[in-house]
């Protein structure tokens, strides 16, 4: 019994000592300021929760820029295409033929630079028939030059010289105007983007009491920022069955668009 009572009393003894060191422990880490306070930081402060919600307030605005360019590039794609009874033959022809067409571009005012090979082909031609199979008639040859003219006012010529030097062999697709530095008319509607977003941004500022501060992002969105060549009425496929006479190009007039998404900090105006 005696036993007993001397397991028990040691069993109580334990369990004051560890609730003891519990005590102390909570002591030390409560005790304002002190080092275990500082190895365990608390979450931020409502002051600071509130300063960073204040700070996270942002005011998005878009504008829209415009800049008109005049085209003052012509392109356009020259295709030779030949049909023969045997391959080498229908090669040598499409080879003699785009070279007469090459010489002629040049002497109309291409530069040999941009002239650029966008294509070749070689196929089979075949005769269907109602019955039996088909009847090999010969190879067809492609050749395809991709053609830069850079003087608008010698595009015209340089279509028809294309024409007249390669006859019935010859198509001419995809007749576009371009403008060669498209990026000194963008930069004009990039800041008329930026000035007209700033502009809504002040007065929704004003009509609010409220000030823009820092401006945190700019981008480009909706495809706008870009510019290429757009086709012409003249697009479609032209040969040397139409009247070869001088093609008339018109440069009109192209809109360049940027559209913009500005976001301001908002700010109170006592800031």
């Amino acid at each position: 019994m005696a036993r007993e009572l001397t397991v028990g009393v040691r069993g109580l003894l334990a369990t004051a000592v560890a609730v003891l060191a519990l005590v102390v422990a909570y002591l030390l880490g409560s005790g304002g300021g002190g080092p275990a306070q500082a190895a365990d930081p608390s979450g931020p402060s409502a002051a600071e929760v509130a300063a960073a919600s204040k700070d996270a307030r942002t005011l998005t605005m878009t504008g829209t820029g415009t800049a008109v360019a005049v085209p003052d590039q012509l392109a356009f794609t020259v295709a030779v295409s030949l049909t023969r009874d045997d391959l080498e033959t229908a090669l040598d022809e499409a080879n003699t033929t785009m070279n007469g067409v090459l010489d002629a571009l040049a002497g109309a005012g291409v530069e040999r630079k941009d002239l650029q090979t966008a294509g070749l082909s070689m196929s089979p031609v075949y005769d269907y028939q109602s019955s039996g199979p088909p009847v090999l008639r010969g190879y067809q040859v492609s050749q395809r030059v991709a053609v830069l003219v850079r003087e608008l006012r010698q595009g015209g010529a340089a279509v028809n010289a294309a024409v007249a030097a390669g006859g019935n062999a010859v198509r001419v697709n995809g007749i576009r105007l371009e403008i060669s530095d498209p990026e000194a008319v963008l930069a004009q509607a990039r800041q008329d983007a930026v000035d007209q977003a700033t502009a809504k941004a002040e007065q929704y500022a004003d009509a609010t009491g409220q000030q823009l501060g820092d401006v945190l992002t700019l981008r480009e969105v909706g495809g706008g920022g870009r510019a290429g060549g757009y086709p012409v009425a003249a697009s479609a496929a032209y040969d040397v069955a139409a009247e070869v006479a001088r093609l008339p190009i018109r440069a009109g007039q192209q809109d360049l668009e940027v559209n913009l998404q500005v976001v301001w900090e908002f700010v109170g105006a006592d800031q």
